[in-house]
């Protein structure tokens, strides 16, 4: 089934610089791959984990269908055209009653993606509600240069560096809910964070962080990427493999170069490193 998105909703993605939610698949199948996803993290912990949640698609079928779905790349089309890259994937997984959040943040910070019109698709595959911490944005945010972002490191903070924009006026963020299925597609210059998770159950999603044209450039030097969808006339990323069974072993030692670049690129200039 196509997901073309509405007159509409294109315009309040350039207006607001987000768009939801966009169901992108039935509940009954964010549940299979739920548990799919679920059943690597118990039998490969060594492979999916707290410190082991960037680019598992290279290695898990599961993902990689997410990452290849039609409905999702139909929504993305509409906003960036045919020919469409993605960089990598997160998995950003709170645990129920933790203290896991997200501090706001802009994507594009240090990426080092330019030009930075790419776009992150956040898929969920459990309920994402303010119970337990779903995205919260600043609508119309995007339209903003970078703002100075400050390394905290904080120990209970997802991202990398846990950096954050300071004196964010939370009365002005919008909740992102979503239903197991469902996505929202937000611009890589929007301000965003999330709270921590507040229910008794996993609060499960997954960043598609950045869809892009093959056009554009890693600031950084060499980087990966996968041909998702069009064709690739530019040749500015390495192109990974798809893995061809339930857990591909054969892909790890790629997944783990891909990584090990892209911390290369989010802590360039960094006091420090965390594993992750």
């Amino acid at each position: 089934m196509a997901i073309k998105l509405s007159v509409d909703e294109i315009s309040r993605y350039q207006k607001d610089g987000v768009v939801a939610p966009i169901t992108v698949m039935p509940t009954s199948v964010a549940s299979e791959l739920r548990r799919r996803l679920e059943s690597a993290e118990s039998s490969f912990p060594q492979i999916i984990g707290p410190e082991k949640r960037n680019n598992a698609h290279y290695v898990l079928a599961c993902l990689d269908e997410i990452v290849h779905r039609e409905e999702i790349l139909d929504a993305v089309e509409c906003l960036i055209g045919p020919d469409i890259i993605l960089t990598n994937t997160v998995l950003f997984i709170k645990e129920p009653n933790s203290l896991h959040h997200v501090t706001y943040h802009q994507d594009a910070t240090y990426m080092g993606l330019e030009p930075q019109d790419s776009l992150t698709a956040w898929i969920a595959l459990t309920e994402s509600t303010r119970e337990n911490g779903c995205v919260r944005v600043i609508q119309g945010s995007h339209l903003l240069d970078i703002q100075q972002h400050i390394d905290t490191f904080g120990e209970d903070n997802i991202l990398t560096r846990g950096q954050q924009i300071e004196n964010i006026d939370e009365e002005h963020a919008l909740d992102i809910e979503l239903e197991p299925g469902q996505m929202s597609l937000h611009h890589a210059r929007t301000i965003h964070g999330s709270h921590p998770n507040k229910s008794v159950d996993r609060r499960i999603g997954i960043a598609l962080q950045s869809f892009a044209h093959p056009s554009t450039r890693q600031v950084h030097g060499e980087d990966y990427a996968l041909l998702v969808r069009g064709s690739d006339d530019y040749g500015n990323f390495t192109k990974g493999p798809r893995p061809k069974v339930e857990v591909d072993l054969a892909n790890v030692e790629f997944r783990n170069n891909v990584n090990a670049r892209l911390s290369e690129i989010l802590y360039a200039g960094a006091e420090k490193q965390r594993r992750y």
